[in-house]
Order: C-alpha cells, then structure tokens, then sequence
C-alpha cells in the first residue's frame, strides 16, 4: 500500500513539474517579444477599432502596414459612412490624408515614437517592456499583460489589456482604459501577417491620396454645406458658452463658439466644399495627436482636426495641451450648452 501510494506521489509529482516546464512566466515572453521585434522586417494587419463615446459606439475598419524601420501606412474607414483618414510616413514626413476633402497636412514629428498606439504592434511590445510593473495572466489562448499608456491625454487613458496570441506572439485584443478600467477603445485584430512585402510606392504620399479617391462614393464631395453644430461634452469648472455666432461663406459656413472662465477657449467649425486637391501637403505646425474618431495636430495653444466633413479647431492661452485633447476629444455632443 506505502509503495503505491509513494508511486502515486511521485506521479504527481512529475506531472506537477512537466506542466511547470511547459508554462512561460512573464519574463520569457518580455524576451520572445523583444527577439521578435528585433528580427520582424514589417507586417501587414486588419483590425476593427471600436471607440466607445457615452451610451455611443463608433467602428473604424483599420488596416495597417509597416516597413521597418520607420514607414508606416494607417488606414482608417468609418464602418457606417465612406469617410477614412489615414497616417503615412516615409522618407517625407509625417502626412495626414482625409481623402473626402482633398486634403493633405505634413507634420515634422516622430510619430508613432512619442506615444502609445493600440493598433500598432511594435507601439504595443514597447509598452510592455517599458512597464516593469505590468501585471501578467495567461488563458488557454492568450497570454494578457496590463500596462499603463503612454497617451498625451494619459489621464483619460491611462490602462491597457494587450491581448497575445500563444502560437505565434500576434496581437488578438487590446483594450484602452480608463481610470475605472471601462475600455473606451477595443481593438480587434485579425489577418496578421509578419514579414510581409511592399511593393515601391506603398508608402507614397500622392500615390496614395489618388488610390483613396478612386475608391470614394460620387457623394463624397462635401454635399450640403449645412452641418449640425457640436458641442464639447467634456465640462470645465467655472467656464461656460457665452457666444454662438454663424459667418456664411462663399464656398461654405462657420460657426464660432466662444467660451469664458478661468478655463476660456475658443472652438471653431467650418465646412467647405472639398477643392481640388493641392499636389503640395499643408505643413502643419504641431504634434499628431489620436483623438479617437479622428486624427488631429495639436501645438502649444491650439488644436485642430477634421471629421465627417467638418474642419474643427480649439484655441486657448489657458488651457494646457492636455486639456486641448481632452475638450476636442469630447466635441461629440448635439446641442448641449
């Protein structure tokens, strides 16, 4: 009976010690991440961003492609309307496209070295290695670190769940939280492919402002220069709308909003119809700066963007940059003053 019973131990035992073995701690797959990242020439990926703004979600289709060491290709499509955006880095600059509205910015900026990217793979191991005090679980499928960002406007995104999969290290999920832990971002990936090939004018900006184009609805022109005005939903202690004023113009409308207290700013919105679109990119003073609907550039007093058509820009000597993305992030409301 004791030399069954020690055999029965002893079995345990190993099986105790083949399963440790077959698991990897936290610090074995920091290493794997690194080496990969080290070795990956670039890649090509899919992915579904679910932006999450109230009792309102928004789906962007993202499609994303990378050329090491420094191009980049992001393109962003509304899933609900034929609008896109879409990121580009070569060579050049940084350019920003928004194809509806023939336009075209360049930034000088080390974009996306100077913040997290939650669709960006290598943006995604970076904040991993960087947060020594992530915390580390594993499922059947994935293996999941929480990290804290490395946003601008980390104080409303300051967590994120990065989801791996086991097999082969792709991003699945990731999740972009805030103070509370509600994910306001999702990210979905799918269809990663590693060490992919580019063709030469991949990365080119013109090439790919004309390629954008051809795929628009004939409606994408600009259509009614009527537009519904929108509000910042995100409050400021002591200020208040004081001001609403209309300027038509010849090729469109503005509408100016002007608000005073201790926290004053002013936010502009305009929509023009689309011109012809210019061979030469606007340089842009200012940092990129994820607003999640959108893609924006932000500087020291000022912060401008472009959505559904409508040119929109903040400025204010009494905000700070971080409040600038806080309050453009939060222009989502309809009549609410």
């Amino acid at each position: 009976m004791r030399k069954k019973l020690l055999l029965l131990v002893t079995g345990l035992m190993v099986i105790f010690v083949l399963a440790a073995c077959g698991s990897k701690s936290q610090g074995d797959v920091v290493k794997e991440l690194t080496g990969k990242l080290d070795d990956l020439s670039g890649y090509k990926v899919n992915a579904k961003m679910t932006l999450k703004m109230g009792s309102d979600s928004q789906i962007y289709n993202v499609e994303i492609w990378h050329k090491d060491p420094t191009f980049y290709r992001v393109n962003l499509k509304n899933a609900q309307k034929d609008q896109s955006q879409m990121i580009l880095r070569n060579n050049q600059g940084v350019f920003v496209l928004t194809p509806a509205l023939n336009k075209s910015f360049r930034f000088q900026s080390d974009w996306p070295q100077n913040s997290s990217q939650a669709y960006l793979y290598e943006s995604l191991i970076k904040d991993i290695v960087a947060d020594k005090s992530a915390k580390f679980s594993t499922t059947k499928q994935y293996y999941v670190f929480e990290t804290k960002t490395r946003y601008q406007n980390n104080t409303m995104l300051p967590f994120q769940e990065i989801k791996l999969n086991k097999s082969d290290l792709s991003p699945a999920v990731v999740k972009v939280m805030d103070p509370d832990r509600n994910a306001l971002v999702t990210v979905e990936f799918s269809k990663v492919k590693f060490n992919a090939s580019f063709d030469k004018d991949d990365f080119d900006m013109k090439k790919n402002m004309t390629r954008a184009q051809l795929n628009l609805p004939a409606m994408a022109d600009g259509g009614d220069d009527a537009f519904t005005v929108m509000y910042p939903t995100m409050e400021l202690k002591g200020t208040k709308l004081i001001e609403e004023k209309e300027v038509a113009l010849e090729d469109g409308k503005r509408v100016v909003l002007t608000y005073d207290g201790k926290k004053s700013f002013t936010l502009v919105q305009e929509k023009v119809t689309a011109k012809t679109a210019s061979t030469n990119p606007t340089y842009v003073e200012g940092d990129i700066v994820d607003l999640g609907m959108t893609i924006g550039a932000v500087s020291d007093h000022s912060i401008s963007w472009s959505h559904n058509g409508v040119d929109y820009m903040i400025a204010s000597k009494s905000l700070t940059k971080e409040e600038l993305i806080e309050v453009a992030a939060s222009v989502q409301g309809e009549a609410v003053k």
